[in-house]
């Protein structure tokens, strides 16, 4: 099979939208936007080796590919709406294109996405996807306003993904139980699109949680030039991980919680007034919500431990570079 019947097969597709103009098979798409809304563009690359394993299951591989992209929309309150995929296969394999394209496919009929264009080539495995949400003109959250006194949540719970590949590695034991959740939330992240669009007119600033909790709110206090405390105990994670803390695996607990990254979470921060406001949202998406700290004025992070003692040194944030 060559490159443009690969196209054909599993990539081209009648645009659903009306507001797609030109879709997947010509020089470029062709889009209108809607009156009134401002887009919001990410983009996100995978790469075999570094970001997955060789032999990863091509169906969860394509349900994750999409889902960081749509997390990053989330992060902004945008409602997704296109992406274009582009890819580097080894060869034109077409069992491993059809399983991912069924995973990426199920998560964007999910979230009504559409793909309506896209590039492939022969390489090492590569997957990029752009996703373009759109929201009403000037309601985007950022990074870069949090204010001091305003509480600081996160969705979910965080460090799942990291104990995963901890276990993988041999560097922690879990039960069999505790084993499958784990990697279910590894490998088919739920990107959290309806608590970002709820949370525009009610969040100070928000990102989410790709690279580990430290790092990511490092970058909200330092676009919004404050610092934050953040309460160990309170951070929500699995019953395995809370176990490590407690024993031997403590460090690498505090890795894996603390700056594990893959969480696909959502980390914001809303004035201390709307604590109800948070509340009732949780119930209503059925998405534990929960504070972990606060923003201060004075820049940096402090982490207490369980007695309220400040963590001597945190955890270095994911680096593709390091």
């Amino acid at each position: 099979m060559n490159e443009f019947e690969l196209i054909a097969r599993y990539f081209q597709r009648a645009a659903r939208s009306a507001d797609v103009r030109v879709g997947i098979g010509d020089d470029a798409a062709v889009f209108a936007p809607t009156p009134g809304m401002e887009y919001a563009v990410t983009v996100d690359m995978l790469v075999e080796g570094r970001h997955f394993a060789v032999d990863a299951d091509p169906r969860n591989l394509g349900h994750k590919a999409l889902a960081v992209n749509l997390s990053d929309l989330a992060a902004v309150g945008a409602l997704p709406r296109y992406v274009l995929l582009a890819g580097a296969l080894p060869r034109a394999d077409e069992a491993w294109v059809e399983a991912f394209m069924a995973g990426f496919d199920a998560l964007a009929r999910q979230y009504d996405v559409e793909l309506i264009g896209g590039d492939t080539t022969r390489g090492p495995r590569n997957l990029c996807i752009t996703a373009i949400g759109e929201l009403p003109a000037g309601s985007a959250l950022t990074r870069a306003g949090a204010n001091p006194g305003d509480r600081v949540y996160v969705s979910g719970s965080l460090g799942d993904a990291a104990l995963a590949l901890a276990v993988a590695d041999g560097t922690i034991e879990v039960d069999d139980d505790s084993l499958a959740s784990l990697g279910h939330r590894l490998d088919l992240p739920e990107p959290r699109v309806a608590l970002g669009v709820a949370l525009r007119d009610i969040a100070s600033a928000a990102i989410d949680i790709s690279d580990g909790l430290v790092g990511d709110l490092g970058h909200v206090v330092a676009a919004s030039k404050v610092g934050a405390i953040v309460k160990l105990a309170a951070i929500p994670c699995n019953k395995a991980l809370r176990a490590g803390l407690g024993g031997s695996d403590r460090e690498r607990a505090l890795q894996c919680l603390l700056a594990g990254g893959d969480d696909y979470e959502l980390l914001f921060t809303v004035p201390p007034s709307k604590g109800e406001t948070i509340e009732a949202l949780a119930l209503a998406l059925r998405v534990p919500l929960t504070p972990i700290g606060e923003i201060i004025a004075e820049p940096g992070i402090v982490v207490r431990d369980e007695r309220g003692r400040r963590l001597a040194a945190l955890p270095d944030a994911f680096d593709h570079f390091r």
